[in-house]
């Protein structure tokens, strides 16, 4: 048990560091590609630190645990879009004064919405090659709005987070002079990246399920907490970088995009790995719907929220946390 316990802390903090170095050299390979910053800041930026997601739940779903793979996708999205997102606003206050707020959010409403329904429905393989397909049309949509170049505020802000220190060094130099990394590192990094995520990945599920069997704790509950609170780290990391620096739109793209990918990618991969029932947990995903409304709607009344505003998401996630005990 003891031995369990620590090796999934293990695979925790390999998972945390790893995909931290996974989302910044792929940003920046992305970035030498002359790829659109906001394709960075939403599709690059919100897949790396969804990969934890996709690679836990595939993981966990293939060994037949898809009570920790649903747990693990359900419990990342309320925690993007209430612990996670009420920690930046308490860091300082989220002002967005974007198109975010009225394209890629309401679009990542829908893709948690359909995956709900997915999950309370059974996820089948056709319910997984209906949320892939999904998957795809939201990626071509996303990239064409990109292509339109009209959000220059998240534009910017993914730049400065690409070119800021991230977790080493910066990638490139300003006009100020100075040197720029070798570009064999970028590519070097992400890869390393994907690997430390697939060995943190395969550490958390193994030695999750083993607490789960040992505690008598139903594996739907360890797949909310431990293992969700694990794989949203990369989002946390990000989260704090970025609003530190008053990067608001890349904070708000980042989460509302990492709950889109989960929903949608993380679905199709569990449909497809496990395709079958799946543990009943009709409250958790009323749950995560209502989280993720309730933080549109607090942004969208003013395109900021304020930090009593944050506490409130906060509140709500510790609210939430006695109905998922109780299921």
């Amino acid at each position: 048990m003891i031995i369990s316990i620590l090796l999934a802390v293990a695979g925790l903090v390999l998972l945390t560091v790893a995909a931290d170095h996974l989302v910044l050299g792929s940003s920046r390979m992305a970035a030498r590609l002359r790829i659109s910053p906001v394709v960075v800041g939403v599709v690059v930026i919100g897949l790396g630190t969804s990969a934890p997601e996709f690679l836990v739940s595939g993981l966990a779903a293939a060994r037949g645990d898809t009570g920790i793979a649903l747990g693990n996708i359900t419990g990342s999205n309320i925690l993007n879009l209430t612990l996670i997102l009420g920690v930046a606003a308490l860091i300082a206050k989220v002002a967005v004064a974007s198109t975010v707020i009225r394209r890629e959010v309401p679009l990542a409403v829908a893709g948690v919405v359909l995956f709900a329904a997915a999950a309370w429905a059974g996820l089948t393989v056709i319910a997984a090659v209906a949320l892939l397909a999904a998957a795809v049309g939201t990626l071509w949509l996303l990239v064409r709005w990109a292509g339109q170049g009209r959000n220059t505020e998240l534009a910017e802000e993914t730049r400065e987070y690409v070119a800021g220190d991230g977790v080493t060094e910066p990638a490139t130099t300003h006009s100020g002079g100075g040197r720029r990394t070798a570009a064999w590192r970028e590519p070097v990094r992400a890869l390393l990246g994907l690997a430390g995520v697939l060995a943190g990945a395969q550490l958390l599920v193994v030695n999750a399920s083993s607490i789960a069997t040992a505690l008598g704790v139903p594996s739907l509950i360890i797949g909310f907490t431990l293992v969700a609170l694990g794989t949203s780290l990369p989002e946390l990391v990000t989260t704090v970088q970025a609003q530190r620096r008053g990067e608001s739109d890349l904070v708000v793209g980042n989460l509302f995009g990492s709950n889109l990918f989960n929903s949608l990618l993380g679905g199709a991969v569990i449909g497809f790995a496990a395709p079958g029932p799946v543990p009943a947990a009709s409250g958790l995903l009323l749950v995560m719907v209502v989280t993720t409304v309730l933080a549109w709607g607090l942004l969208g009344r003013g395109l900021v929220l304020t930090r009593g505003e944050g506490a409130v998401l906060l509140a709500t996630y510790l609210a939430s946390m006695p109905l998922v005990l109780s299921l």
